[in-house]
């Protein structure tokens, strides 16, 4: 009960922080739409910030796996063709969707926000981890750019007629192309 209780919170705050924003909304309406009290509410999460750090903390151990993964093999473009293709199916997640909308909507409000940066860090070691010692310059920015490409192929989704498989497919195709030597 008690993580249904969080994940509905979760649920809410998301929505919420996405349609009015990150500053403009309050715990009291969190608890509100909840249809519990604040002090129910403070039993779960204590701060807006313990909210969003619950909201990006899945999509941080997510990045972690892979970068484990990443490092743990060769720098070569077997691996970068899979690295991609995991990330790919990470993205994929209808979670990680929402989470990214939020964040993309309140980047001012939550750029210093300390479980953001971590997920910046992680996601520049990932792209660290994509190209090997030897690497010239253009080839760790078409790496790099490789993962980011597959973040953007997700915002078409919101104004295309294309499905969300066709933008899948057309995203992990780009991002392959942007890693070949």
């Amino acid at each position: 009960m008690r993580e249904d209780t969080r994940t509905r919170i979760q649920e809410i705050a998301l929505r919420l922080f996405t349609e009015q924003g990150y500053e403009a909304t309050s715990l009291r309406e969190i608890a509100e739409e909840l249809g519990v009290t604040k002090a129910a509410l403070y039993y779960h999460f204590k701060t807006k910030d313990d909210i969003v750090a619950s909201l990006v903390d899945l999509r941080l151990a997510d990045i972690e796996e892979l970068l484990g993964w990443a490092r743990s093999r060769p720098k070569t473009p077997e691996m970068r063709r899979e690295l991609v293709e995991r990330y790919a199916e990470y993205l994929r997640r209808t979670r990680h969707q929402g989470v990214a909308r939020f964040l993309e909507r309140n980047q001012t409000a939550l750029r210093d926000h300390p479980t953001l940066i971590k997920i910046r860090e992680r996601m520049m070691e990932l792209t660290r981890e994509m190209s090997g010692p030897e690497a010239t310059p253009v080839e760790r920015i078409s790496h790099s750019l490789a993962l980011f490409g597959l973040h953007a192929g997700k915002w078409l989704a919101l104004e295309s007629e294309l499905s969300e498989e066709e933008i899948h497919k057309a995203t992990v195709e780009v991002a392959m192309r942007l890693i070949e030597p």
